[in-house]
């Protein structure tokens, strides 16, 4: 099929190049000249294992292919709206800027039978709404929301766990003949992940915008449940991890994301809960997700107590001392900086008088822009050079393994701060570190 995928950041080319992936041919569209000429020559304009590879890969065999004009996308079977929803700039709500330009601007281009297929995550309402705003072109609008993992998303995309489908439906939420028509574009869309049984649920639009929030919010409040039970740990001197090993053995729970420390950052889970508590409110239901507050605050305060945890170990002060940050991605296989747990912990140390040095294998340039008056190192090693305090704040595999002998021969003092609860203690504590945690004793 012929597919045009309207925004080429994270999510857009990702989607992009797994569909041609997929055998589709692919237009993808952006109005940011550079990221496009960048796409063009097969460079990932972020740090996503496989994605070089596989535009590379899909470039060559011309499936793929990238441009600033929405004119190239006419002709197209199924338009991918791949924009992103950043939060509102001083409050919770997103902002729909980029979605409603990226509607308006393709209109023009559509042809009757053509779909239009909503990815990006957006507040319930919003397909409604564009589905108006499409009425006379003859498209069809289905809501298609996207699960990608940072670090996974080019296996997500090519074998996701689930496809979700919200088509136009009737006042019985069964499909119309419009969104039974839709159904099958998109089946022909996705055929070879939907021929290795990839559950699909077909439903109306108002649900099919819901899943990606609500998935997000249970997983936000699963991660600071674990994290507010570190607080209790801490106080009562339990160990969080083998609570959560112990809990995790329930099947009606699970261990997965049961992992307390910093908690959770970057560009999706933080905006996302609070845009959806900011719609709730506009609903006239905020009761219904008053207890998101809650998890947002627990997810905040963990910087906080990783900063006082610092103080701690420096004899109640650390104004002056040296501090090694290692991480600066949210999490690892990423660089992406955006609300970084690891930064945020950096920046309040730094701003209350320590010195703090980071690294990251992938990160460091998106770090040093975001924050350019911490400073910056290449390794480990270098950003550990005579560090009073040594703070683990991105779980990368190279941080986990790392060799307690060779970090205590460069470091003024060996104090290390887990703050992924990934490093063995005794290991640390035979080496001679003082090793602490976040809800570990």
């Amino acid at each position: 099929m012929r597919l045009s995928v309207i925004g080429c950041g994270y999510l857009g080319a990702v989607h992009a190049a797994s569909m041609a992936q997929l055998g589709h041919d692919v237009i993808g569209i952006d109005v940011d000249a550079k990221k496009i000429e960048a796409l063009r020559e097969g460079r990932a304009p972020f740090y996503e294992p496989g994605l070089p590879e596989l535009l590379t890969g899909a470039g060559a065999t011309g499936r793929l292919n990238f441009s600033t004009d929405m004119a190239d996308a006419a002709g197209s079977d199924v338009h991918f709206i791949c924009v992103g929803t950043p939060q509102v700039h001083g409050e919770f709500r997103a902002d729909l800027t980029y979605v409603n330009a990226a509607t308006a601007e393709l209109k023009p281009h559509l042809r009757a039978g053509d779909v239009v297929a909503g990815k990006s995550t957006v507040p319930v309402g919003t397909a409604e709404a564009i589905a108006e705003s499409l009425a006379g072109t003859g498209a069809t609008l289905v809501w298609n929301p996207e699960f990608l993992r940072e670090g996974f998303a080019v296996k997500d995309t090519l074998h996701p766990d689930r496809l979700v489908y919200g088509v136009p439906t009737d006042d019985e939420g069964v499909p119309t003949a419009e969104g039974a028509r839709a159904k099958e574009v998109l089946d022909e869309v996705y055929a070879t992940p939907l021929s290795e049984h990839t559950p699909l649920v077909v439903t109306d639009y108002a649900t099919a915008q819901l899943v990606k929030v609500a998935a997000n919010s249970f997983l936000a409040t699963k991660i600071s449940f674990i994290n507010a039970m570190a607080e209790l740990c801490e106080a009562t001197g339990a160990d969080v991890t083998r609570l959560a090993d112990a809990i995790g053995y329930d099947a009606r729970i699970g261990r997965r994301f049961l992992n307390a420390g910093l908690g959770f950052g970057g560009g999706c889970l933080p905006k996302d809960i609070r845009a959806f508590m900011a719609r709730a409110g506009e609903l006239g239901v905020s009761d219904a997700l008053s207890f998101l507050r809650e998890v947002d605050s627990i997810n905040l305060r963990r910087r906080v107590r990783m900063v006082d945890l610092a103080r701690e170990v420096c004899d109640g002060s650390i104004v002056g001392k040296r501090i090694a940050v290692l991480g600066a991605a949210f999490k690892p296989d990423s660089d992406d900086v955006r609300d970084s747990p690891a930064l945020s912990v950096a920046a309040q140390m730094q701003l209350q008088g320590a010195h703090v040095t980071v690294t990251d294998p992938q990160a460091v340039a998106n770090a040093e822009a975001k924050w350019p008056d911490l400073h910056f190192a290449e390794s480990a090693l270098e950003a550990a050079k005579d560090a009073d305090v040594v703070l683990l704040a991105t779980e990368w595999p190279e941080y986990r393994e790392i060799d307690p002998d060779a970090l205590a021969a460069v470091v003024a003092h060996k104090r290390i701060l887990d703050g992924r609860n990934v490093l063995e203690p005794a290991a640390w504590r035979a080496a001679g570190w003082t090793y602490r945690a976040l809800g570990r004793p």
